[in-house]
C-alpha cells in the first residue's frame, strides 16, 4: 500500500493514514469471513477506493431520472430531517454506459462547496445474480485509477459497494470525493475498467465482468455549508497553527490551517514512503484533532480524516486541508459545535 504515498506531489497526491490502511485490510478480511454489516462503514470501506479512485460518467441518460431521496436515504439516513436536506441538495444525474453485459448508471449527487457523494448503480443485463456464491459486496474491486474531471486541486476520498439484496442483478457503488477547490459546478467524466473481486481463498484479485464504461454528466448543485473561523491559533507537536477557515454541512467537515514551518519532504523514490515523511504527515495532519459535537452530546471523531499538506518554502508555511464526508446526513441544526485542535468553534442555527 506504500504506493498510495507520494509526499513530494504535494497537493495533488493521494494520502491515506496507517489506520486507514489497516482499517483496508480488515475490511478485506470480514469480507472473506463473509460477514454483512447493517450498513457500509467510511473508514472500513477503502477497500474499494484503492482501486476504484474513478468517478466515471457517461454517454446516454434514459429514461425516469431517480429520485436522490430514493438513493441516498438507505444509505445516509432516512429521518424527516435528513431527508429534507436530500430534497434540498441531491441532483438526479441518469447518465449510464453499457458493457459486456453489465450497465453502471450514475443515479444521483449530493454534496458542499468542497466534497461530494455520488451513488452508481451496477446491473447484470441478463437479470442474473450479480454476485457469485461466497462473494461479498466488500470484497468488490474496481479496476482503473480515474477522477472526477471538475475536481480540482488537492483531493482525496474513498468508495464502497453495497449489495442490498445478494440474490439480485445489482449492486451500488458509492463514491466521496473531497477537494481543497470548489466543486459544486462543472462537467464530469471518467471511466470503470474491469470488475474484480477480492478471493480470500486465493488471496488474489480474480476478474468479475471485463468491460470499459465511461459516463458524463454535468455537476449542479447547492452548497448548504456555513463558513466558520479565521484567525484562531493552537499549538503542538513543537508547531504554531492559524485556522484559516472551517466550513460544516450536513454531509462534510472541511478544517483549512496553516502551520508556521515549511515541511521538508525526504528524496524517496516516488511510490515509496520515508518513516520521517509519515512523521512530518503526523505532525502537520493526522496529529490535528477534530471533533463535532452534536446537539444531543454525542461526539463525531474526524481526526483520522484524510487531507492535503501544500508547503510554501518562500513564506516558511506549510497550508494544511483536512475533512471528509461524513458517515451520515446530520441536519445543521442537529450540529452544536466543531472543535479544531482545541479551538472550539458554535455552529449557528438557522
Amino acid at each position: 500500500m506504500s504506493d498510495l504515498f507520494d509526499y513530494k506531489k504535494e497537493m495533488s497526491a493521494l494520502r491515506f493514514t496507517e489506520i486507514q490502511k489497516k482499517a483496508l485490510a480488515e475490511a478485506a478480511a470480514s469480507a472473506a469471513r463473509g460477514r454483512k454489516a447493517k450498513r457500509p462503514v467510511f473508514r472500513t470501506a477503502l477497500i474499494a477506493a484503492v482501486l476504484a479512485m474513478a468517478l466515471a460518467v457517461g454517454s446516454s441518460a434514459a429514461g425516469i431520472l431517480p429520485e436522490p431521496i430514493d438513493v441516498f436515504a438507505p444509505l445516509f439516513g432516512g429521518t424527516v430531517a435528513q431527508t429534507e436536506v436530500i430534497d434540498k441538495i441531491g441532483r438526479p444525474i441518469g447518465a449510464s454506459d453499457s458493457d459486456g453485459g453489465i450497465t453502471i448508471t450514475a443515479d444521483a449527487i449530493m454534496g458542499d462547496q468542497y466534497n461530494a457523494v455520488i451513488v452508481y448503480t451496477l446491473t447484470r443485463d441478463d437479470g442474473e445474480r450479480f454476485l457469485p456464491q461466497g462473494a461479498d459486496a466488500a470484497s468488490l474491486l474496481m479496476g482503473g485509477f480515474g477522477g472526477a474531471s471538475w475536481v480540482r486541486g488537492g483531493t482525496h476520498g474513498g468508495s464502497w459497494f453495497v449489495d442490498e439484496d445478494p440474490e439480485d442483478n445489482r449492486v451500488q457503488l458509492v463514491e466521496t470525493a473531497s477537494s481543497d477547490t470548489a466543486m459544486t459546478k462543472g462537467t464530469a467524466s471518467a471511466r470503470f475498467e474491469n470488475l474484480q473481486y477480492w478471493n480470500a481463498e486465493t488471496g488474489q484479485a480474480e476478474p468479475l465482468y471485463s468491460g470499459t464504461w465511461k459516463l458524463r454528466f454535468e455537476v449542479d448543485y447547492e452548497d448548504c455549508s456555513v463558513r466558520l473561523g479565521g484567525g484562531e491559533t493552537f499549538s503542538q507537536d513543537g508547531l504554531n497553527f492559524t485556522v484559516d477557515e472551517i466550513s460544516v454541512s450536513p454531509i462534510a467537515v472541511r478544517a483549512a490551517y496553516s502551520a508556521d514551518e515549511a515541511v521538508v519532504w525526504s528524496d524517496a523514490p516516488s511510490g515509496r514512503q520515508d518513516p520521517e515523511d509519515g512523521r512530518q504527515a503526523q505532525r502537520y495532519l493526522e496529529n490535528v484533532e477534530i471533533l463535532l459535537t452534536k446537539t444531543d452530546g454525542t461526539v463525531v471523531d474526524l481526526s483520522l480524516s484524510g487531507g492535503t499538506i501544500s508547503p510554501d518554502a518562500g513564506q516558511d508555511v506549510s497550508r494544511c486541508v483536512k475533512g471528509q464526508v461524513l458517515e451520515e446526513i446530520i441536519p445543521l441544526e442537529e450540529l452544536r459545535s466543531i472543535s479544531v485542535g482545541g479551538v472550539v468553534y458554535d455552529i449557528p442555527q438557522a
